[in-house]
């Protein structure tokens, strides 16, 4: 399956003022993380998943997700990751699209990031308010990256 995605860095105030879903945890972990594909094992709430993810070219990338008990999840990360993030994630619609809101916490404490999937790379969406640049193609960004290279260490 083809991933098309933006992402974009949150202003923190406008977003404290969003009326907001509750949250999810969540933990991910990086079983491979390399220029050419990630493989990636989360655990949301209490489900798990094991997602291979192929090189990002522009905003697009290949993404293959499968489910798995969230247990083996816990276990497959603690045994075998790289390293791990962890985030609150919100989800919220806008005018007919599906905005995901990380709010990081641990390394990566303070950093807002939204993405939103998109069916083109040209499909032009409208923004929330809450927006603010877009870091797409930044790979500082990556979640992948930000599990090796904490937003605390570079933003200092």
């Amino acid at each position: 399956m083809l991933e098309i995605e933006r992402k974009y860095l949150v202003k923190k105030d406008l977003w404290l003022k969003t009326n907001k879903p509750k949250g999810e945890h969540i933990l991910q972990g990086y079983l491979v993380s390399d220029y050419n594909k990630v493989i990636r094992v989360r655990v949301k709430d209490e489900e798990g998943t094991l997602t291979i993810k192929g090189k990002t070219i522009n905003i697009s990338r290949d993404e293959y997700e499968f489910p798995i008990p969230a247990n083996i999840a816990a276990e497959l990360i603690q045994k075998f990751a790289a390293g791990f993030i962890e985030k609150i994630r919100y989800t919220v619609n806008h005018k007919g699209k599906t905005w995901e809101v990380d709010e990081f916490i641990g390394n990566n404490e303070g950093l807002l990031l939204a993405e939103v999937e998109l069916d083109s790379e040209k499909e032009i969406v409208e923004l929330p308010d809450w927006i603010d640049i877009e870091v797409s193609r930044d790979s500082r960004y990556f979640n992948s990256n930000l599990q090796k290279y904490s937003f605390k260490s570079w933003n200092k």
